[in-house]
């Protein structure tokens, strides 16, 4: 079989989805080979609530973006703004200012443009209401500097792709995996597949590698993310076994980046081992703030109110694998049950209900009772009670006088009845990838010079994210950058062409 196409991109997730279509922007022949079969398609944007993080100066803005809003909801929200500087701070602060200057630069200040160019294309974007705003005094006011998400979260996004790539002639192929690239020494000019129990080779003038980390490969994650990582529950795709980074590696390609990080949450402790699509992201569990958690000796272990959970839930679960035996409880009482999230009134959840400390004590599996019951005395009784508790703001109601303070939402946990949510560690996915040209998405060698023909977008561009990320800045990375190796890869082979 022979086959030639001008742009090959592998992945079908939303960074491959943007690269195909801002390549097919100039009339190019576009083909997608994404590994999974098609009812598993989408990567693991199918598994995202599908939240973009986008710099925004106020409901001006979101009006162009979400149309739909109507006059009524603008009044009723306080969207505030979220401005450059403010994204520029949270990427520098989160990463311990490591992120590349220049991939920042680009994620920032193309965040707002790239989305609207989605919507332009048939992407429909509506408010968080439901996990990124409190309604307090008849106003939602939102959050943690993200206000936007695709219609239908995750799966809604990937369909919306999916009927985009068909409208614009963009062919789309499951279960077909890239395999290695087509090198000549000097210029990618294809990759060798495997399709329905066929290997063959596809050419092209230029290929987009656009298909994942390697969180879904255990022998991976315990070689570069460490001893213990091979446990870590994966919430997402099974097919992110790191294919792209070991084909652009295998013909020289430079590394950069957090190889040891990624991002990983608190995961329900029974969840499968990789993501299931009938749950999606629902086994994340993300209202800790406003409350704690205690390892098997009964003790908490960090500052669950350290921020907003945009900027802890994504370095939290490392947190939770390195207790023993690698899970944590939330707890709550009857003042925070109602405000949880609606991932924890899933049917499949690991969950406790005691109307007692004492009982919930017994309840907890695998932790101390004796030392649960010390830390719940020691920390209700360091509450400042004088402090209004706010989730809307950082409100300062914090501990004072234990070994690990709780900085803000620090309520006490004395009224019954009780509710304990066991939770390990879920890996998104990792930091670590290839080095790249910011400004066209070309993959560098280990010389730091371009290789002609290859282009990479998405969770396997490496820099960017290192330690932690802002919620919501990957999906607009895989947009940001996938729509830039795109133009990249399609500027290069229309001139060839």
């Amino acid at each position: 079989m022979s086959e030639k196409w001008d742009v090959i991109v592998v992945g079908g997730g939303n960074a491959a989805f943007c690269a195909a279509l801002a390549a097919r922007e100039r009339g190019l022949r576009i083909l997608m080979l994404e590994r999974a079969p098609e009812d598993e398609s989408g990567g693991n944007s199918r598994f995202t609530a599908g939240a973009f993080r986008i710099a925004y100066d106020g409901v001006d803005d979101l009006r162009r973006l979400m149309p739909d809003l109507t006059d009524e909801e603008c009044a009723i929200s306080d969207f505030g703004a979220y401005t450059r500087d403010q994204f520029f701070d949270d990427m520098f602060r989160v990463t311990r200012f490591r992120t590349n200057g220049d991939l920042c630069e680009r994620l920032v200040t193309k965040s707002y443009e790239n989305v609207l160019w989605l919507q332009s294309k048939g992407m429909r974007f509506q408010p968080i209401w439901g996990r990124q705003a409190y309604k307090i005094d008849g106003r939602f006011k939102f959050w943690g500097g993200l206000t936007v998400e695709s219609w239908g979260g995750g799966p809604g996004l990937v369909e919306q792709y999916n009927a985009m790539a068909k409208k614009r002639g963009i062919e789309l192929r499951h279960g077909c995996r890239a395999l290695s690239l087509i090198y000549d020494g000097h210029a990618v000019k294809g990759v060798k597949v495997k399709h329905e129990n066929n290997i063959y080779d596809i050419h092209g003038t230029c290929v987009v590698l656009a298909c994942g980390g390697f969180e879904s490969n255990p022998e991976w994650r315990t070689r570069y993310l460490g001893p213990g990582w091979e446990l870590a529950k994966v919430r997402g795709t099974r097919f992110n076994t790191g294919d792209g980074l070991k084909m652009a590696i295998d013909i020289g390609a430079s590394t950069c980046g957090n190889w040891s990080g990624g991002h990983a949450v608190g995961w329900d402790y029974n969840a499968p081992e990789f993501g299931d699509l009938s749950v999606g992201d629902n086994f994340q569990k993300h209202s800790y703030p406003w409350g704690i958690m205690v390892n098997a000796t009964g003790k908490r272990f960090v500052d669950e109110g350290a921020d907003f959970r945009n900027y802890t839930y994504a370095r939290y679960g490392r947190v939770i694998l390195n207790q023993p035996d690698q899970f944590a409880w939330q707890i709550f009482d009857k003042k925070i049950i109602p405000m949880l999230r609606d991932e924890y009134r899933i049917k499949r959840v690991t969950k406790v209900s005691a109307s007692t400390l004492e009982e919930l004590a017994g309840k907890l599996e695998g932790v101390d009772p004796k030392g649960f019951l010390d830390e719940m005395k020691q920390y209700n009784a360091a509450v400042r009670k004088d402090v209004a508790f706010n989730p809307n703001i950082k409100d300062g109601r914090c501990t004072v006088g234990l070994e690990i303070n709780k900085s803000n939402w620090a309520n006490t946990i004395e009224d019954g009845p009780f509710e304990a949510y066991q939770v390990t560690c879920g890996l998104t996915f990792t930091f670590g990838g290839l080095r790249i040209v910011p400004e066209s998405g070309q993959v560098m060698d280990t010389d730091m010079i371009p290789i002609p023909g290859l282009y990479a977008a998405g969770e396997l561009v490496g820099g960017l994210f290192y330690f932690n990320y802002p919620g919501g800045s990957g999906l607009t990375s895989g947009a940001v950058f996938g729509r830039t190796a795109g133009d990249g890869a399609g500027d290069a082979a229309k001139a060839k062409a």
